[in-house]
């Protein structure tokens, strides 16, 4: 049978989705030559990834941003860096996707500014800001300002947008990276819901949409979703998705138009799942995870970007992308898939599943909104800490070997990988010199601009963003001036302030430093009524801790966990201090993006017997050093050292030759030996046999 043909009773062949590749680094010049080379490779769309400087508001000369700049993205400091960024592309033939949220209005005027330089039509451009502010403050960690602020920003690029950029998706609702922080299926689609009516209820509320046109601003809200490798489980979750979406617009938003109402999301399939052990076992895992978001025609994402194989070891190189790239066109374009009505219709087993899930999350929706809504959620630390609860479950199974991950807790005999058999050449190198770079050319672009316009432009921004102005218009004018993201960020935090959202591991929010020592054996721990794990290895571990305490002559050892730079993934970090905690240890967490030196004063003043670093951003080859030696300032070269995150074996030898006592990446996943592992580092320390 030919590849147009079909018997009768089949419906035309399904459209493949939107095929891109989450991608950017470095520079905008080399990003921007990244991009050209997957448009023509087959690539249908653009994502862009933005690094952690652009993404939490700073410039690259900022004391934070060291670092940082260039290494989990592309640094966009001005419009000059936009315009290079997207040089020879054509925006109006582009479907382009920006994963920015704090500074989506900055990013999106930006963009605007150099399509219509380009001579495009804004009313003709399609694409994407993610834009979605809450579950920055559950995962990600790359927000700026308060909840309602951010909230306010949010309703300003959708009313924005209706108006000047119809084809514009202003908002994606972002259940990723509740997944990736512990989200159940449940929770992800609950608390993803609950989002999404706090955007609507925003933008309803601010008066800038008429009640006739909130169909066409639901009809643009898209949601970003995450697909685990349980694809059976996940395809069941994207259609409960779909049928609550479609009664929450119909009954809670009075919207009529079905199609207004239909559920349209994007998807990149689990990160987290991704393992460090046995790497190649992640080719079949991220096929897996892209059959459940594509099996399903009812359901099926309407754009996919695939994680590389190697990500739990470093930045993939442009050939790893295109692995990923290549098994999406395999499936659309080589199997019968897309020729087929949904295959699910009438299932027994899925309808089941289905309503489990509905079921589940309508549960936690009214639970959020009885709260009085996701942002008072937010505040109270209820949501961080259910996540934060979930992921130390799923630690806890994984550990106990319930959960099965094959290479990691089961069938680990292995052969000598070929695919990483090139070392630190597996993985893209980001060159120091591109800080440097970047540094050298946001200050010449300053010097460059005409400063009274800079002043005037800031000027306004402050005044609009003081009432209930749109800031989109001051904004734009901010743009053409030439204004830094640094500044226009800064320029809001003077007004509405910076937020330091809960840890979740106490109830308390905003608070910046916690503090908890051994639970009781009935007591709830920290983590929304999680209390002491980890079986008869953790009580071996907590007569250790206090064995040794003992020795010390203190009344319990004491570990600071701090993370340096901008790196806002803090699930690894509070696991690791929940489990601390749970072993006996007196924890002190202040929370994320600190900077080396509040890090070595809060040790010092303290006087802890531990620090651990956590950093997945790729920075720790600057960020760790710089926390040692302003302990060896401080007088506290002997205060021992550890570090976690995604750091390759030439990089972990860096470290330990620079002073650092150990050094823990993803494969080292057994939480219980990593605690008793800092026992020893603190008894080898000490001098102690």
């Amino acid at each position: 049978m030919g590849e147009n043909a079909s018997p009768g009773w089949l419906p035309e062949r399904d459209r493949p989705w939107v095929m891109r590749t989450y991608a950017g680094h470095s520079s905008a010049t080399a990003t921007n030559a990244l991009f050209r080379r997957n448009l023509a490779k087959g690539q249908t769309g653009l994502s862009i990834a933005f690094d952690l400087p652009t993404q939490t508001g700073y410039d690259p000369d900022h004391e934070l941003a060291a670092g940082e700049v260039g290494r989990v993205g592309v640094p966009v400091a001005h419009l000059g860096d936009l315009r290079s960024l997207f040089e020879g592309i054509p925006l109006a033939e582009m479907n382009t996707s920006m994963t920015i949220n704090a500074p989506a209005m900055w990013l999106l005027g930006l963009y605007a500014t150099v399509a219509t330089e380009q001579g495009a039509e804004l009313a003709h451009c399609a694409g994407t800001t993610q834009n979605d502010i809450i579950k920055e403050y559950l995962s990600r960690g790359t927000h700026i300002f308060p909840p309602a602020a951010s909230l306010r920003l949010t309703a300003d690029v959708i009313a924005y947008t209706l108006r000047e950029m119809p084809r514009w998706n202003p908002v994606n609702i972002c259940s990723y990276h509740l997944q990736e922080a512990g989200a159940t299926p449940v929770q992800e689609v609950g608390f993803a819901l609950a989002t999404a009516v706090a955007v609507l209820d925003a933008v309803r509320d601010s008066g800038q949409v008429p009640a006739e046109r909130l169909g066409d601003v639901v009809q643009r809200i898209s949601f970003f979703v995450n697909a685990g490798v349980r694809f059976v489980e996940e395809i069941a979750k994207m259609r409960a998705f779909g049928t609550l979406w479609d009664e929450i617009t119909r009954d809670r938003y009075g919207v009529a138009e079905e199609k207004q109402r239909r559920f349209r999301y994007g998807v990149q399939v689990n990160s987290l799942g991704l393992t460090e052990a046995q790497p190649e076992n992640n080719v079949q895992r991220i096929v897996l995870e892209m059959l459940g978001v594509t099996l399903s025609r009812d359901a099926r994402a309407r754009a996919v970007q695939l994680p590389a194989w190697n990500e739990a070891l470093g930045l993939p190189r442009p050939w790893d992308q295109q692995w990923s790239l290549r098994m999406q066109q395999v499936l659309a374009y080589e199997s019968d898939l897309l020729e087929h009505p949904d295959l699910f219709e009438g299932s027994h087993v899925m309808t089941a599943l289905v309503g489990d899930v509905v079921a589940g999350a309508r549960v936690e929706l009214a639970k959020v909104l009885e709260m009085g809504g996701v942002v008072t959620a937010v505040e109270t630390g209820y949501l961080k800490s259910a996540l934060v609860a979930s992921l130390a479950d799923r630690r806890r199974r994984i550990e106990a070997g319930t959960d099965v991950v094959v290479g990691v807790n089961r069938f680990t005999e292995t052969e000598p990988s070929p695919l990483t058999a090139a070392g630190a050449r597996t993985i893209e190198q980001v060159d120091p010199a591109v800080e440097v770079a970047a540094v050298d050319a946001v200050r010449e672009w300053r010097a460059g601009r005409d400063a009274a316009a800079v002043r005037s432009a800031l000027a306004r921004l402050r005044a609009d963003a003081a009432t209930a102005t749109n800031l989109m218009d001051a904004t734009l004018e901010c743009v053409r001036a030439g204004v830094t993201t640094g500044e226009w960020a800064g320029a809001l935090r003077q007004v509405f302030g910076e937020y330091r959202a809960p840890t979740g591991l106490i109830g308390a929010a905003g608070s910046a430093t916690v503090r908890f020592a051994t639970a009781g054996s009935g007591g709830a721990g920290p983590a929304g009524g999680a209390g002491p794990a980890g079986g008869a290895g953790l009580a071996a571990v907590r007569e250790r801790v206090a064995a040794t305490a003992r020795e010390l002559g203190s009344g319990r050892l004491r570990l600071l966990v701090g993370k340096p730079g901008l790196d806002g993934h803090s699930n690894g970090a509070e696991q690791i201090a929940v489990r601390a905690r749970d072993a006996g240890f007196e924890v002190v967490y202040q929370g994320i993006r600190l900077t080396a030196g509040q890090i070595v004063a809060a040790a010092v003043e303290e006087d802890v017997d531990l620090v651990g670093l956590s950093v997945l951003s790729g920075s720790h080859l600057a960020a760790v050093p710089a926390v040692l030696d302003g302990l060896r300032a401080a007088g506290r070269a002997d205060l021992p050292v550890v570090v976690g995150g995604i750091i390759p074996a030439g990089d972990a030898e860096a470290l330990l030759a620079a002073g650092v006592a150990r050094v823990f990446t993803p494969k080292d996943f057994a939480l219980n030996n990593i605690i008793n592992e800092l026992v020893t580092v603190i008894r080898e320390s000490s001098n102690l046999a």
